[in-house]
């Protein structure tokens, strides 16, 4: 049988697990075809929005009773490390459409842990399915709007969007400068400020139409890199959200974020993998030029020559300390019975992000040296695509110094830095 292209980072799945991944292989030619194409044109390929709905991944990790998949971070990372070996920019982009999910599952959880009293129990539950249910059972797409272009001393991330109670809802203004499939998706959790809050206690959420009054696209960007996945982000101006549409009990966020076992939403780890899953690429079609390519004096492939041969042995060092730390925070933050307590978890998932960053990024300078001019420096061409991809790993989320600096805080102070601030 062969292997999956998950299975490179994944080893060991399960039956159940095997089946997703399957359903994520079968869409991969697809992506692959046009992904040249998304880089060059700057501009996420719609089309892919139907092609993963048809596969039934965008509903990977919802639950069976939601009309989902079923799967869990393990088929996360599974699915955007292989997406990601065909175009990074969807498989990005079907990473925060993912990343919606933990906005159901931590409800339930903290629901089921009794953090939530009687009163607020069932606008909490309603708010929970009804993100799962438009990602299982509607298999709509969703963009997931909590990032802001400032930061402050102490966090991460500062929510500047603020929600103030009207008659019947909030009215939400702001500016959201990050957050995958802008025009795209469907609709759009957006997380904002309730007035009167200072702190991360008034953070809520809300589901914003993509198409209501008041909302609009920021101006376009031209990224670097992963540049098919429509991150310009959105202006809100007096945005009306009915209640239904909205989980706006002080404290109801940081209540849920209490239930994720890593990573602050509990799925972040699975958005590295993208990043891993591109240099996984670029090594593989690195390698096979080196094979392919031969001396015009001899018949001897270039990949034989000690040149090539020690950027190789480089290749492999960086690919091989990417995969070792990612499969171990998948691990930490999947095994049934915990393995370190969560603040450990938190520290390790500081550190892993900017060492697969780092690690895929100077893979992908090695196989430009190894492919040449010749081979490695077209600007659409696969080796300069993945530099320019695997550059965006450096800065996104939070760069490695940030993660080296927070962990290091974290060890020496034993209490983790704010991720989430407000303005």
């Amino acid at each position: 049988m062969n292997k999956l292209t998950g299975q490179f980072l994944i080893e060991d799945m399960t039956p159940a697990e095997i089946a997703r991944a399957e359903r994520v292989e079968s869409v991969l030619p697809a992506l692959r075809a046009v992904a040249a194409e998304v880089d060059a044109r700057g501009e996420f390929h719609r089309p892919h929005v139907k092609t993963l709905s048809d596969a039934g991944l965008l509903g990977l990790i919802v639950p069976e009773a939601h009309g989902g998949l079923g799967g869990g971070l393990r088929d996360l990372c599974a699915a955007t490390f292989a997406l990601a070996t065909a175009c990074p920019s969807t498989s990005l982009t079907f990473f925060f459409h993912c990343s919606s999910a933990s906005r159901g599952l931590l409800a339930l959880e903290a629901l089921d842990e009794g953090l939530f009293n009687a009163q607020e129990a069932p606008q909490v539950r309603a708010f929970a399915e009804q993100v799962l249910d438009t990602m299982g059972r509607k298999g709509c797409w969703l963009a997931n709007f909590a990032s802001e272009s400032e930061k402050s001393e102490k966090a991460a991330i500062t929510i500047g969007t603020t929600a103030k109670a009207t008659e019947g809802g909030y009215l939400l203004n702001g500016v959201k400068s990050f957050g995958c499939a802008t025009g795209v998706a469907d609709r759009y959790l957006v997380t904002a400020s309730l007035e009167g809050y200072h702190t991360a206690e008034g953070l809520c959420t809300f589901f914003v139409e993509r198409d209501a009054p008041g909302v609009s696209e920021r101006e376009h960007w031209d990224a670097i890199g992963m540049r098919g996945t429509a991150t310009h982000g959105i202006i809100l101006r007096d945005v009306f959200v009915p209640t239904a549409n909205a989980l706006a009990i002080p404290a109801a966020f940081t209540r849920c974020m209490q239930m994720s076992r890593g990573s602050f939403v509990g799925n972040q780890v699975a958005g590295i993998a993208c990043y891993l899953g591109a240099a996984h690429a670029l090594y593989q079609y690195t390698i096979g030029e080196l094979r392919r390519k031969t001396f015009a004096d001899s018949d001897k492939s270039i990949g034989t020559a000690p040149y090539q041969q020690e950027l190789i042995g480089h290749m492999l060092v960086e690919l091989e300390t990417a995969s070792v730390w990612l499969r171990r925070q998948v691990e930490l933050e999947s095994s049934a019975t915990p393995l370190l307590p969560k603040p450990e978890v938190v520290k390790r998932w500081r550190l892993c992000k900017g060492v697969v960053a780092e690690a895929a990024f100077n893979l992908a300078a090695y196989c430009v040296k190894a492919c040449g001019t010749g081979g490695g420096t077209g600007n659409h061409g696969v080796p300069a695509r993945a530099l320019r991809d695997l550059c965006m790993g450096l800065v996104q989320a939070f760069p490695a110094e940030r993660g080296r600096l927070m962990a290091a805080q974290m060890e020496i102070e034993g209490s983790e830095q704010a991720q989430f601030g407000t303005r």
